[in-house]
């Protein structure tokens, strides 16, 4: 009981630990590309702290497998450096007690991704999907800021005064170049408010008291027109680069019932995370087994790298199966049993040596 406390406590510091760095990274990288797309114009600012929430357990579901099976690694890794393995197996504790041990945790780690990966993330992805829609139903109007020249859409327009809630705009600028077909123009306009269609459900900006200047500079071909009233259609901001899956927004209970090819894919999905700690708990246990002379670190590249494979072959046989090229059935439980038999192998790569030598002793001395 002492050495399994002792080994889970291990392993579940370096966990935790391992994961927050992850997490962090993770959201480092997602930060910075939201504030990028914020400053252009294509989230509101008010919700990126949202967005990053109901995503977390997207990528929680996917850090804590990865963390476990570098804690192992870690903590193992440091028990054979100081030779306290070397004490454990002098007192006849085993490899086989190693893993059962090594078990427990890892059942831990597991229900916590089953609960990730089964109700959190569901509700986080539907959340997510339901800002992307606000915010696609965002118009141009809405990232307009007063007193600052802005690039919006294919313009440059400059806002002196916004009042009521961001409905009314005061003394507008907006400057196009032109394409191809058409020449560069500017309109000045005392106000600008914005409308929205009843029926088709489309906004417009609707100039009011102001002039328009069509031409090219530096020519006398130029078109002045004075208007009481200027509209112009304001479609929905491009979240380009950025989606919200439909499947993974399902409640599990939906995914359960239902005979779609695509949503027993995402229901399967869910069932391979959780069954892929255990598997890597078989890798991560042979793999840490460190010769003092050999260093730490020596065997973390191969195993980090089969932990890559693995994942990337899961969401391999995912394409293929939402595009039904592999059946539903077996589906990832072929990549689970073929990582499971190389982590068997692994795991008693040392007898299968000492009974082949044994055999090879055998065989020369009959001979």
């Amino acid at each position: 009981m002492i050495i399994f406390r002792y080994l889970t406590r291990e392993i579940l510091i370096s966990t935790f630990a391992v994961c927050i760095a992850l997490l962090l990274i993770f959201l480092s990288f997602r930060f910075a590309n939201l504030f990028a797309d914020a400053a252009t114009g294509k989230y509101a600012v008010d919700v990126l702290f949202e967005i990053v929430a109901y995503r977390m357990p997207g990528f929680i579901q996917i850090i804590l497998p990865l963390g476990f099976y570098i804690a192992v690694l870690l903590a193992y890794g440091r028990l054979y450096m100081e030779s306290e393995m070397v004490v454990l197996f002098a007192c006849g504790f085993s490899q086989r007690q190693l893993l059962a041990i090594t078990l427990a945790p890892a059942a831990f780690i597991a229900i916590l991704v089953a609960v990730f990966t089964f109700w959190l993330g569901p509700i986080g992805s539907e959340r997510y999907a339901k800002i992307l829609d606000e915010q696609r139903n965002r118009s141009e109007f809405d990232v307009l800021n007063a007193g600052r020249f802005q690039n919006v859409g294919q313009a440059v327009t400059y806002v002196q005064e916004i009042v009521d809630n961001h409905k009314r705009l005061n003394d507008v600028f907006i400057a196009r170049d032109g394409g191809v077909n058409s020449l560069p123009t500017i309109v000045l306009a005392r106000q600008g408010e914005q409308l929205e269609h009843e029926e088709y459900g489309q906004r417009y900006l609707v100039l009011r008291d102001g002039y328009q200047y069509e031409g090219k500079p530096g020519t006398a071909d130029f078109r002045i027109t004075h208007f009481s009233s200027y509209g112009q259609y304001m479609p929905p901001v491009v979240l380009s680069g950025d989606y919200a899956n439909e499947t993974d927004a399902k409640s599990t209970m939906d995914l359960l019932f239902s005979n779609e090819r695509e949503l027993r894919v995402a229901l399967q999905w869910r069932i391979a995370l959780p069954v892929m700690v255990f598997v890597m708990t078989l890798l991560a246990v042979p793999f840490s087994k460190t010769n003092p002379r050999q260093g730490r670190y020596l065997k973390m590249l191969p195993a980090i790298l089969v932990f890559v494979f693995y994942f990337v072959f899961l969401s391999t046989v995912r394409g293929l199966m939402d595009q039904g090229k592999w059946p539903v059935l077996p589906g990832f439980w072929a990549v689970h049993g073929a990582f499971l038999v190389l982590g068997w192998l692994l795991f008693n790569w040392d007898s299968l040596m000492q009974s082949k030598r044994r055999a090879r002793a055998e065989k020369i001395a009959h001979a």
